[in-house]
């Protein structure tokens, strides 16, 4: 995967240069045309950058956000993007300024995109979660984020003289947005390990995950709280305790208020969506509402990604949560990539090698590992987790991975300080490295610790009680197939959303209102998780499901008469467009029988069978004989006008194989229009390789048209024959495509 994504990093700049010939003008100077033109051109190769960087990261295990930023950090103007190309002298990515290295155009798609992804963040929020592990979610999330944000902002405050050459105070924005990079947490990382070990749903996995929405939601409000003190504070950096103070306070009311109100209004606000029926146009038009209450929140002195944020909170609470997140998939995987990798792009690699720079990145990443393990696994020992089980959720609340990246690369893109500029760009590297470190160190823990044969509990917990489970087993896993499929048509008759969670796992959720029901198929079973309240109604569809499969049945006692889909095949009239397969390796005059014995079709059929075997196509007469006549039984493969086709899949054979008999009086082979069968072509082909078996059967179809059957009727010898089939006569007395003799 590296050496794949080595040549065409490699081969994507050779494209780019000649490229850049259109113009002789950077971002920072020419024309509208220069600058859109430099535009696309940059997107472009983010586009190419953040697909090989993601795919190089995932193949080392590794987060894909990881990959993209790297990218940017390739490809800025501090590294390959400041490189001069003829026609574009100062880069493909100019710099624009030490400080604001990125053009204004690059920013304005980042800010968009930054606003997608809170939106998408908000959607994914499960309040009903939230409210159902409360006690020991909230006892852990609040944990970990006092913990952690105390000492982030802390270890910061320390060590800015050595950073960035100048001290700063605790309560400066910087610092305190540190400490809000501290507080992140990525549980994605942590529940792929819980789910290999089939520890999800234990209590340590479950504390973990309510633990995690607590401390997203936390992060959320603190991030709002940091970015406003932080808007207050353009002109002046002086910010006292008193001042942040109500700064803060009057953060989370605007927080508190909007939630409130989106969250009372939700059912209003997916109601006026859902009135207009289309699922791309209802996915949209959310897009738009985020975009509309972001600069809302822009203007009322807090930033536009929390009122991305508010609204997809908002719209989590309604039934087409996961229609607007499917349907808006394609523009989440173009924006946001770009986001990161213009991220990166801001990171001087040059100026964050430095010792002091490296000494902040492993006392910053050590610091917030241990605050992580106790700020989270101490609390835990309040409800009723034993030590073992709290260093599990310690563990487990460790990994900040993508989400530690996306709250600094938001700082990375607004202003943090009164000058205007945002988060220097040597604590942006030191956030990558702790993610790095993070990601590498948990799973192993996590995982070591998860094996070890010990209740992490001090007492036995009864399960859930809430969820009941409701299972059917089908015949098979064909019929269970058809019984969810009736299923889905049946739920959304009703109202209801379908979404799938896992296609690898088969793994849905359907939604309506405030009723959620979970469905996994597991090979012939269909297995309901309900609210107990619920029971009744997944029994009254699958009723319904059962009443559609009897009329199903009904229906085939009656079948479509398939003779019909055979008729007219070998009517074509004669085409200037050549066939799509070839014969001439195919076929030799040792595979064309002029006259064929036989006067059955059994013993027409055992006669080229034979011949298969003569020529040496075959080494498994048997196999070959089972295929045929395991083919033939499902429905008679002797056409119309006098034309037969038998054929096969059989494994015994690497490539397809294929032998022609002719009988000019005919053998009754129960064809489609009763005629006796004069020309016979038998085929076999692998049933497990992929094969040119389609086309043959385009091609001998084709080639058996109205004058074609005359021309291997009236021929006197197999050269004959094999010359009209594999088309070596001379263009001008080719008899397939001229009239007929």
């Amino acid at each position: 995967m590296q050496i794949k994504a080595f040549l065409l990093s490699i081969s994507f700049w050779a494209i780019a240069v000649p490229v850049t010939a259109a113009g002789e003008v950077g971002a920072a100077e020419g024309g509208l045309t220069e600058r859109m033109m430099l535009l696309a051109l940059q997107l472009g190769i983010i586009i190419f950058a953040t697909r090989i960087g993601k795919w190089g990261f995932q193949s080392m295990k590794l987060p894909g956000v990881l990959g993209e930023l790297v990218s940017g950090i390739v490809i800025g103007p501090f590294a390959l993007g400041g490189l001069r190309f003829p026609g574009l002298p100062h880069g493909v990515f100019p710099l624009a300024d030490p400080l604001t290295p990125i053009a204004p155009e690059l920013q304005a798609f980042g800010a968009v995109a930054a606003i997608i992804l809170l939106f998408d963040a908000g959607l994914e929020t499960d309040l009903k979660l939230l409210m159902r592990y409360s006690v020991a979610g909230a006892l852990v999330g609040v944990g970990g984020v006092v913990v952690t944000f105390i000492t982030g902002a802390w270890i910061t405050a320390v060590m800015s003289p050595h950073i960035l050459g100048m001290p700063l105070p605790l309560s400066h924005p910087i610092c305190l947005f540190m400490g809000v990079v501290s507080t992140a947490t990525s549980v994605g990382i942590t529940a792929r390990v819980l789910s290999e070990k089939r520890k999800l749903d234990s209590p340590e996995g479950v504390t973990i995950l309510s633990a995690a929405i607590v401390d997203d939601v936390l992060g959320i409000i603190m991030l709002a709280v940091v970015l406003g003190i932080a808007s207050a504070s353009m002109g002046d950096d002086s910010v006292h305790w008193g001042q942040l103070a109500r700064i803060g306070v009057k953060a989370l009311g605007v927080w508190l208020l909007a939630s409130a109100f989106g969250i009372l209004a939700s059912r209003r606000i997916g109601a006026l969506l859902k009135w207009v029926h289309e699922p791309v146009a209802i996915a949209l038009m959310a897009l738009g509402l985020a975009l509309i209450l972001g600069a809302v929140f822009e203007q009322a002195g807090l930033a536009m990604i929390i009122g991305a944020y508010v609204m997809g909170v908002s719209l989590s609470q309604t039934d087409i949560r996961h229609l607007i997140r499917e349907h808006l998939s394609p523009i989440y995987a173009f924006f946001v990539p770009i986001f990161f990798c213009i991220s990166g792009m801001q990171i001087n690699i040059p100026a964050i090698l430095s010792p002091s720079v490296l000494l902040f990145g492993v006392t910053f990443t050590g610091v917030g590992i241990l605050a992580k393990v106790l700020g989270c696994g101490l609390p835990s020992l309040l409800a009723n987790f034993n030590v073992l089980g709290a260093m599990r959720i310690g563990a487990g609340m460790v990994p900040r991975g993508e989400v530690g990246l996306i709250i600094a690369a938001i700082g990375a893109s607004i202003s943090l300080s009164a000058d205007g500029q945002p988060l220097p760009p040597q604590l942006f590297a030191t956030v990558v490295f702790m993610v790095m470190c993070n990601t590498l160190l948990a799973p192993p823990v996590l995982s070591w610790l998860m094996a070890i044969p010990r209740h992490g509990t001090r007492h036995e917990v009864d399960e859930d009680a809430d969820r009941k489970r409701v299972a059917y087993t089908l015949a098979s896993e064909a019929m269970a197939t058809f019984y969810r499929e009736k299923l889905r048509e049946v739920f959304e008759e009703e109202g209801f959303y379908w979404h799938c969670i896992d296609r690898e796992t088969q793994l849905y959720q359907l939604r309506r209102n405030t009723i959620i029901i979970d469905l996994v198929q597991r090979q012939a079973e269909l297995c309901f998780g309900v609210q107990p309240s619920d029971i009744g109604l997944v029994r009254t569809m699958m009723i319904e499901a059962n009443a559609a499969f009897a009329n199903t049945l009904q229906a085939l006692q009656q079948p479509f008469d398939a003779r019909v889909l055979g008729q007219g095949i070998l009517d074509g009239n004669e085409s200037e467009v050549p066939p799509s397969f070839s014969l001439a390796e195919t076929l030799t005059q040792r595979h064309i029988k002029m006259e064929l014995a036989g006067r059955t079709k059994t013993a027409v059929y055992e006669e080229l069978l034979d011949l298969l075997c003569e020529c040496g196509d075959i080494p498994d007469r048997a196999a070959a004989r089972e295929a045929i006549w395991e083919r033939e039984e499902k429905m008679s493969t002797a056409l119309e006008a006098g034309i037969a086709i038998p054929h096969g899949k059989t494994d015994t054979i690497s490539k397809l194989v294929c032998v022609i008999g002719i009988s000019k009086d005919g053998v009754d082979c129960d064809s489609l229009d009763g005629a006796p069968s004069r020309i016979f072509v038998m085929t076999l082909s692998p049933k497990t390789r992929l094969g040119p078996h389609l086309q043959f059967m385009s091609t001998i179809t084709q080639l058996l048209n109205p004058s074609g059957r005359t021309s291997i009727l009236e021929a006197q010898s197999a050269a004959e024959v094999l010359t009209y089939l594999t088309h070596q006569t001379a263009p001008g007395t080719r008899r397939l495509f001229g009239t007929s003799p």
